[in-house]
């Protein structure tokens, strides 16, 4: 596989904004465009991002975010939002996968894998506390916020509670 040049996590030391910014450039640069058709995607989908705003008269208002105000959890929502969607669209359509999600998915951090869930579920929850196993959805899930799939841990927590 050739050297991926686009994609973002946290440790790369800079904003996700500024990262699409280039890649959408580099993108330009090396005619990718399936990577480029992916980044204006995501950037089509700013104005959704809203601050809000009291009028004079003191009514409530919202307005467009500037670029400094837009932050990395704004835009990893927006890209969650076109991956879901996304993944709608490949399932009615009977498809596995597709280049557009999978270019989304270098931006989104890495979710936690099945057997590191299932150990901290078995390291940190007692379920003598709760009347079932699917009580404890909400400390798991409060735990690992959005790097855990709430699919994959309900699954796991119902097999947990047939044994």
């Amino acid at each position: 596989m050739e050297d991926r040049y686009y994609g973002w996590s946290k440790d790369t030391g800079i904003s996700l904004l500024d990262k699409l910014k280039a890649d959408l450039k580099s993108s330009m640069l090396k005619k990718d465009d399936q990577v480029r058709n992916t980044v204006r995607q995501v950037m089509s989908e700013y104005p959704k991002l809203t601050a809000p705003l009291t009028l004079e008269s003191g009514k409530k208002s919202f307005r467009l975010k500037k670029g400094e105000e837009i932050t990395d959890d704004d835009i990893l929502g927006i890209i969650r939002g076109l991956v879901k969607s996304e993944k709608t669209v490949l399932e009615l359509t009977k498809k596995e996968t597709s280049v557009y999600l999978e270019i989304l998915s270098t931006y989104l951090p890495q979710m936690v894998g099945r057997e590191e869930t299932e150990a901290w579920i078995k390291e940190n929850i007692d379920f003598s506390q709760y009347k079932n196993s699917m009580q404890a959805m909400g400390t798991v899930m409060k735990h690992f916020g959005k790097l855990a799939d709430g699919n994959l841990v309900k699954k796991i927590l119902g097999e947990i509670g047939k044994k």
